[in-house]
């Protein structure tokens, strides 16, 4: 399959319109892009996610997977618990707070800076002609398809198609949350490097299956997503407390 350039990928990502509240009730939410995940050939796993709406506020995260299958989060944002960790916390050997830098410096090209651990990313957003037709058909479909497994399967099994190895849109959490990954445009990423604490972390990579954090299947190729994501909260043990939405979301 021939890659084509994105192009306007800045402009799209800077404009989503804002919801302000959860796709379906009694759910919490996150809304917004960034990395699904991108292997690279030394073992190595980068995921960004770009939340700028979710049912606690506005954040940013990078995970890092090293080549011995340990799972970091780094959280640009007020708290760990109502970010990335929230729902893969349980799941990672390392969870802590960084700054998180994002520049565009072309049409489809991203840097991503880390201040500690130091990471300098860069990465190009690639399409097909198959990747836009499929983002045609996604961007068509009402949102109650999601709630239909049968249809959730069909897509896994495009993605499968296209490379992205055995993926699983929803499924139980490492935190107990039942989640529901909806991305509606995905890009390839087959052109990055990166660099995390002064290691070069190879080149990106198709591996042969997934990579998984706790039980949850990520892709097997570097793919960036323009989507949300819905969260059913487990039942709290008795004595606790879930932390209570921001003022401006009410998912």
């Amino acid at each position: 399959m021939a890659s084509r350039t994105v192009r306007g990928l800045p402009a799209r990502l800077q404009d989503l319109p804002a919801q302000g509240r959860a796709p379906w009730p009694g759910h919490e939410y996150a809304r917004g892009w960034g990395v699904f995940a991108l292997p690279f050939d030394s073992g190595h796993v980068l995921v960004l996610r770009v939340f700028p709406e979710s049912s606690f506020g506005p954040y940013r995260a990078v995970w890092h997977r090293d080549p011995a299958g340990r799972w970091s989060i780094y959280v640009d944002g007020p708290r760990l618990d109502t970010a990335c960790s929230r729902y893969f916390g349980p799941a990672v050997s390392a969870s802590g707070h960084a700054r998180i830098g994002l520049d565009w410096t072309g049409p489809a090209t991203l840097r991503v800076t880390m201040d500690s651990p130091a990471l300098e990313w860069t990465l190009t957003a690639t399409s097909t002609r198959i990747l836009a037709l499929l983002n045609a058909m996604s961007a068509a479909m009402p949102q109650f398809t999601w709630r239909l497994r049968p249809l959730v399967r069909a897509r896994e099994r495009l993605a499968g198609a296209l490379g992205m190895g055995q993926l699983r849109l929803t499924g139980t959490m490492p935190s107990g949350h039942t989640g529901t990954l909806m991305p509606g445009r995905m890009y390839f990423v087959d052109d990055a490097r990166a660099t995390l604490d002064g290691a070069d972390l190879g080149q990106p990579a198709r591996w042969p299956a997934s990579p998984v954090i706790g039980a949850v299947p990520l892709p097997a190729r570097g793919v960036l997503a323009i989507g949300q994501a819905v969260f059913a909260p487990p039942r709290p043990a008795e004595g606790e407390r879930t932390p209570a939405p921001s003022g401006r979301s009410a998912g």
